[in-house]
């Protein structure tokens, strides 16, 4: 397998112990004081007296997407509380996005992981309270890179001017990924504890930010690091350059009517089109090779999370989105591992939006029907519901990955790629945000003659309506993070549409409208008389 593109990034995630055994620092978030477990004492300056130290700082903060503390797989946590596979950050961001939707539900009783599909969770609901928790740990990892690059430490350091030149681009990226973090808080919790760089270290209370505030900051921080990140396509693979920013201010604003009532369409067109016109990405030819063991490979991934075998081995998203994904009579040699966890499925709302269903002549349809029932009577069986079988740990030669024990795969997460930036051009265009109507349907047809072999799937323009993309969008996207901020956006979240065992219902039932936010957990709230809850909690 060819891990060339992998190599770099992944060697500085191995000096992330070493940094992290010597750097004591405390996250100025109530939440997170109490979790927070720093190694020593020793301090930052005398870390820092190794230049090397200050990219693996930065390779921690992209690190703590994908694993869950300070040794592979487990046993030594970020934050105590929730089992440490459980507590990772894409695995709690998955469950959020997906398991409250259509597409996914899960058999397991670990705590109140059912309560996210059925709707029904509370502000002490343990998974909630976790993903809260660890964006406001990223946010801190993020702030204290920033402080300890600051002009006045790399003077005291005597820091020379070719570590410099490289640290102002390392700074560029460790504010991309706490404006990351600080649109995921806006998008499920909207008002949240506000810290930066500015702010002390230490035990205090920040004050609650709101949804305006946090959008702008956001936006502002995208826009100011756009010239300061390396030019789309030319960064080390996992780390962020311009087309991620891009990507990113490109998905801010598709869901600014949603977060402050105004619409920014225009400007989530233009993102996009700087994404689409960069001329770095193309399709990946073949839909599925998207999400196999040598997917680094593809020149459609924008932004990837990276995930290897051998090098940082986690119990986190995407060990667990294969494993759980297998069961029934599903081989779990044919994913590349060495046993199904039989916990994830799909719903049969999911199932219907192919043509043909397991049937469909649309290549994208990748579901487990042997053995399965479409229908899910017993939402803990794991035989009830289609299987998904979109991720894998084998590559496109239909090798396993590098972990020759089954366990842990090379299977990469796709954050951002191009099918997404084509799918909000043709919406922002549907919904006034200019461009060209003939563009958005070319981008929408190529999407579906990959899909398809052959035009046979191709739309016609009076076919390009909003509730086809928002049908498309999952068609083309599932299981990758976007269903449940996709269906506030289309207002089908809640009151106005029903799944199966959505609000514990069998057939499925409307919620209430208040459950598009997420609660503040009960422990911030009661640690910070500066918070207030979410209406409805």
């Amino acid at each position: 397998m060819n891990y060339k593109r992998k190599e770099i990034m992944l060697n500085n995630f191995k000096k992330v112990v070493f940094l992290f055994c010597c750097v004591s620092f405390i996250v100025s978030c109530t939440s997170e004081i109490d979790d927070l477990k720093p190694i020593n004492q020793e301090t930052s300056v005398s870390v820092f007296d190794n230049p090397d130290s200050y990219k693996s700082f930065l390779a921690k903060i992209y690190a703590g997407i994908s694993i869950s503390g300070q040794q592979g797989p487990a046993g030594n946590p970020d934050l105590a509380g929730l089992d440490e596979g459980f507590s990772n950050y894409l695995r709690l961001y998955w469950n959020l996005q997906e398991l409250t939707t259509d597409e996914a539900v899960i058999g397991w009783n670990d705590g109140t992981i059912k309560d996210l599909h059925y709707q029904n969770w509370t502000p002490g609901n343990e998974f909630i309270r976790t993903m809260y928790d660890r964006i406001l740990y990223q946010i801190g990892l993020a702030n204290e890179f920033l402080r300890q690059t600051s002009d006045e430490n790399l003077n005291a350091r005597g820091v020379d001017a070719s570590l410099r030149e490289d640290i102002q681009t390392f700074r560029a990226e460790a504010r991309f990924m706490r404006a990351l973090s600080y649109y995921h808080a806006l998008d499920f919790y909207r008002n949240v504890p506000f810290t930066t760089e500015a702010d002390p270290i230490g035990a205090f209370l920040p004050a609650q930010t709101n949804a305006q505030d946090l959008f702008t900051y956001i936006e502002s921080e995208l826009i100011a690091i756009d010239s300061e990140l390396v030019p789309a396509g030319l960064n080390e693979y996992g780390r962020a350059d311009q087309a991620a920013g891009w990507m990113l201010l490109s998905n801010l604003y598709l869901n600014a009517e949603v977060y402050l009532g105004t619409g920014r369409y225009a400007d989530a067109r233009i993102q996009a089109e700087k994404v689409i016109n960069s001329n770095v990405f193309s399709l990946e030819p073949n839909y599925e090779y998207l999400f196999l063991a040598d997917n680094d490979l593809s020149n459609e991934i924008i932004f990837p999370i990276e995930f290897d075998g051998l090098r940082n081995q986690a119990y986190g998203m995407m060990t667990t989105i294969i494993h759980a994904s297998i069961g029934g009579s599903m081989n779990a040699a044919d994913f590349g591992v060495n046993g199904g966890w039989a916990g994830i499925r799909t719903t049969s709302a999911f199932v219907e939006k192919f043509p043909g269903m397991e049937n469909s002549a649309d290549g994208r349809e990748l579901f487990y029907t042997d053995g399965q029932s479409l229908e899910i009577a017993n939402i803990s069986k794991f035989t009830d519901g289609y299987a998904i079988a979109k991720y894998k740990n084998l590559d496109s030669s239909g090798s396993p990955g590098s972990d020759t024990s089954g366990e842990f795969p090379d299977t990469d997460f796709p954050l951002f790629r191009l099918a997404d930036a084509y799918l909000i051009y043709a919406e922002a265009n549907l919904r006034g945000g200019g461009g060209d109507a003939g563009t958005a349907l070319g981008l929408i047809n190529d999407l579906r003659e990959r899909a398809y072999g052959n035009t046979s799937g191709n739309i016609s323009g009076a076919d390009l309506t909003l509730d086809f993309i928002l049908d498309e969008r999952a068609r083309e996207l599932y299981w990758e993070c976007h269903r449940r901020t996709d269906l506030i956006r289309f207002g089908k979240f809640t009151a106005n549409s029903i799944w199966p065992w959505k609000g514990n219902v069998p057939g499925g039932t409307t919620t209430e409208a208040y459950r598009d936010l997420f609660p503040i957990p009960n422990t911030d709230l009661s640690a910070n008389p500066n918070l207030k809850q979410n209406p409805g909690y």
